[in-house]
């Protein structure tokens, strides 16, 4: 049943919906499957050794998760930075961990499984390529470092300039919640390209929007 709220007064009220565990489940599995598709995949890809970089939504989590996890947002997006001469043996590792290849609207993705919806597949990237031809900068190349076993995400300042060059609603939240938990601040003006720079002191400047 719609809830009722009556607004002719100067006070608000509000009904509730009743919400059951199921849905509390739900949001839970949600989360978990998106943990599991990120595992499988990168694990695939530390086993054929290629070299990548996690971007995108769970990266900027996985940095805001350094200071503060309850700050943490959840994604369902799987994006991965790779170079493109390497497709053949990514394509080889993922297919072997169960992702189906394909492309939509220009982007190469691994669906998971045959059944498996484009809005949850694990997205591609490529260093030294625009990811939109207005871009400023193509994607940086990838050094990898570290431990072999370990979940690659790119560093904060490669993936606070891909944020600013992508400029979407939900770029400029993630680059908001990166504030927020005081991995951004106003030194970054003088390490970015000017257009770039203009861009994170407007988010610098407009906090809640």
């Amino acid at each position: 049943m719609m809830a009722r709220e009556d607004r002719s007064g100067e006070s608000w009220t509000t009904q509730t919906v009743g919400i059951g565990t199921d849905i509390l489940d739900r949001m839970e599995r949600a989360v978990a499957r998106v943990r599991e598709r990120l595992l499988r995949a990168t694990a695939a890809l530390n086993d054929a050794g290629v070299p990548y970089a996690i971007v995108g939504g769970n990266a900027v989590a996985s940095w805001v998760a350094t200071v503060d996890e309850g700050a943490v947002r959840n994604t369902r997006d799987v994006d991965i930075l790779v170079r493109r001469t390497d497709l053949p043996a990514i394509t080889a590792a993922l297919e072997a961990a169960g992702f189906v290849s394909g492309e939509l609207l220009d982007v190469v993705m691994f669906r998971d499984g045959p059944d498996g919806k484009p809005s949850e597949a694990i997205r591609l990237l490529f260093s030294g390529e625009k990811t939109r031809p207005d871009h400023l900068l193509p994607a940086p190349d990838i050094h990898t470092v570290g431990a072999p076993e370990h979940v690659r995400v790119i560093t904060l300042e490669s993936l606070v300039t891909m944020k600013l060059m992508s400029n979407r609603d939900k770029d400029r939240t993630h680059v908001r919640d990166m504030i927020g938990v005081g991995l951004i601040d106003e030194t970054w003006l003088t390490k970015l390209p000017p257009e770039l720079a203009a861009r994170l002191k407007q988010i610098l400047d407009t906090p809640d929007a």
